[in-house]
């Protein structure tokens, strides 16, 4: 059958614009794409003598991880992520929702002043208007002491100079006095001065010391906590002002204190065990309490038996548990030296705690304290991950306890420059993990590496100045060469950066988590962010007797060679592929977290509501004021549509 010249034509036209229309989809289709679609659509072209990239490599770090291989740190940041799914997923979202859950949670109204908490944090940008169950933990006992008693106790505290208390006080919604000052407590007041015009007249007693100090016996603090309990009610018609006038609050003018101060039995525990207090506040049949619990079995309640990395970061830090096995190898534990502490449950806000104190916690000074040596800035961060060195760095004193020539190897920072110090692991064998030979992606125990070569390669940690010893320092001469400083500039040229305990908690924290490194955090001790941050999937949680600190980085790092491509045949090497990728997808997680739920407007938003949750505990009348709307005012605020309005939270 022959075609026609005009029918060759038209036939002609309509094939090429299919052709055309082809082409400019897939050119439209292209100008859509990431950098990271191209480069995944090339690397499926095969090219002549390139080795494909290791079958576990991921280089995709959006959307839910999906691990690759059974290696346990790969499980943990897929659990991680679920967790944290289910966090953004249950977010209240409106004023009404807000207050819905907040009296589902703690049977109570909110407190007086809560609606302008409200809008002063979503004019914030608050990421979780419901995350701050912290205070809440921090402030349930004191329910169960009188309001003019825990008031009394704050205005004077701060009298002897000895226990290391600072007064603030607050009168007509200004900050009128000081007492005790110390460079903490005049932090603190600029962190105030954002939300003074908020607040009831209160006094604030804040500790000055770097160590916490309330240790409330566990059987006192359950009948406290029962009180709380049982005194919850949702009051009808209750007044949503604080109460004025109060006495028992700090005579500004008066130049004695008061007839009547309540005593907070503070007792010195300078250099002493701190385990031998710290476990009269655990359950009598806890580790703590009774030790008859074998090292296995404490360390299998949190730690992975696969290469020992750590699955539960809370219990990790938690005393009643690893109290008995970590009290020699800490020096808060062995050899404090700032401890004056109480049994009495008495109102001192701190920058940190353990799990067994009752000190109410407020955001780190040095978190809100303008500091070169602590604040993260970008400029100094110009490294992209891909640019930075396979190395993990710490820089430091010998700080954390009191340290004498006979227990300073009891000290963790000690401890930590030693186990990655090529020269004293020459001849140590270690636990890792290795790759089962018949079976890829797969892996158990290798407990015959010796790190020290790795060590020197991937590791840069030592002391820039020797602190804190009795009488002196002199005894560290043979044991230490110190390091130069490493400003941040510098150590942020390291994928990996570790951090741990000081006297108490590290001001570096927020830093190295806002960075484009990875950080790796050990630490006893509790802050008011740790809810907000979710261990493998922010952070790289490690043992405090980093015990785990080779599993960690030959896991991102690699290590050895799979068996069928060595050279000389298969050894008894380990061999751990290098998980490069995952180790990126960690450190953006957290920096991108960091960026909305550790910003100085965090710190504004919590000290806000921790201060209105604190001036309804110390006023007499705390059982009938509060917030008992619905929240309905603040529809037209928060957009909410008619159809919504009887909408609450999960």
């Amino acid at each position: 059958m022959t075609i026609s010249k005009p029918r060759k034509r038209l036939l002609f036209v309509v094939i090429a614009s299919f052709a055309l229309l082809a082409i400019f989809a897939n050119f439209f289709i292209f100008l859509g794409l990431t950098g990271a679609d191209i480069a995944s659509q090339f690397s499926r072209i095969p090219l002549p003598r390139l080795s494909r990239k290791q079958w576990h490599s991921q280089d995709k770090i959006e959307g839910p991880y999906e691990p690759r291989d059974a290696h346990p740190i790969s499980l943990l940041m897929a659990e991680a992520d679920k967790k944290w799914a289910v966090y953004e997923n249950t977010r209240s979202t409106t004023f009404r929702q807000t207050v819905a859950k907040y009296r589902r949670r703690y049977g109570r109204h909110p407190p007086p002043g809560f609606k302008d908490w409200y809008q002063f944090a979503r004019k914030r940008n608050i990421h979780n208007i419901d995350d701050f169950e912290q205070i809440m933990d921090d402030l349930r006992p004191f329910w169960a002491i009188e309001p003019k008693v825990l008031r009394n106790l704050a205005a004077n505290m701060w009298r002897d100079d000895k226990n290391g208390v600072a007064g603030i006080h607050i009168r007509d919604h200004k900050v009128v006095k000081e007492s005790n000052k110390s460079w903490r407590s005049e932090t603190l007041i600029t962190l105030v001065e954002k939300i003074v015009k908020y607040l009831p007249d209160m006094d604030i007693a804040m500790n000055r010391l770097d160590q916490p100090r309330v240790v409330v016996p566990w059987e006192d603090m359950q009948a406290h906590l029962k009180k709380e309990h049982d005194t919850r009610q949702l009051r009808p018609n209750v007044k949503n002002e604080y109460t004025a006038g109060m006495d028992d609050l700090l005579n500004i003018t008066a130049v004695d204190g008061p007839a009547h101060q309540e005593d907070p039995e503070w007792f010195a525990a300078h250099g002493k065990q701190y385990m031998e207090t710290a476990k009269l506040a655990c359950p009598p049949q806890s580790h703590a309490r009774k030790n008859d619990m074998s090292k296995a079995d404490a360390e299998a309640s949190y730690k992975n038996r696969m290469g020992g990395v750590i699955a539960n970061f809370n219990l990790s830090s938690d005393l009643c548990t690893v109290g008995p096995e970590i009290q020699d190898q800490h020096g808060f534990l062995y050899s404090g030296s700032t401890v004056i502490p109480t049994k009495r449950l008495v109102p001192i806000f701190g920058e940190c705690k353990v799990n067994v104190n009752s000190d109410i916690l407020f955001p780190a000074n040095m978190y809100w304290k303008h500091d070169e040596r602590y604040d993260y800035d970008e400029k100094h961060d110009n490294l992209d991950w891909e640019r930075k060195s396979d190395s993990m760095i710490w820089r430091g004193v010998t700080s954390g306890g009191a340290q004498t020539s006979d227990n300073w190897q009891k000290m963790h920072r000690q401890r930590l420059v030693r186990i990655v110090n090529s020269t004293v692991m020459a001849n140590q064998a270690v636990r890792i993990l290795s790759e089962q030979p018949e079976k890829q992606g797969e892996y158990e125990n290798f407990r015959q590496f010796y790190p020290a070569d790795f060590a020197a390669n991937h590791t840069d940690v030592g002391f820039t100045e020797t602190m804190s010893c009795v009488p002196d320092c002199a005894f560290y001469d043979d044991v230490f060469s110190m390091k130069p400083m490493a400003p941040f500039p510098e150590q942020f040229k390291q994928k990996f950066l570790v951090d741990v305990d000081g006297h108490s908690f590290s001001g570096r924290w927020h830093a190295f988590i806002e960075s484009k490194s990875l950080g790796i955090k050990a630490t006893i001790f509790r802050e008011w962010h740790d809810s907000r941050l979710f261990a493998w999937r922010h952070f790289v949680p490690m043992d405090n007797r980093y015990d785990d600190v080779y599993s960690i980085l030959t896991y991102f790092i690699g290590v050895g060679a799979r068996p069928e491509e060595r050279a000389a045949g298969p050894t008894d090497d380990a061999y751990m592929p290098r998980h490069d990728a995952e180790g990126k997808r960690l450190a953006n997680q957290g920096r991108e977290w960091a960026k909305k739920v550790l910003r100085r407007e965090d710190i504004e938003i919590y000290m806000f509501r921790l201060l209105l949750e604190y001036g309804r505990i110390i006023d007499d009348n705390r059982d009938r004021i509060g917030y008992d709307g619905d929240g309905s005012e603040l529809d037209k605020y928060d957009g909410v549509a008619k159809t919504d309005k009887d909408q609450v939270a999960h």
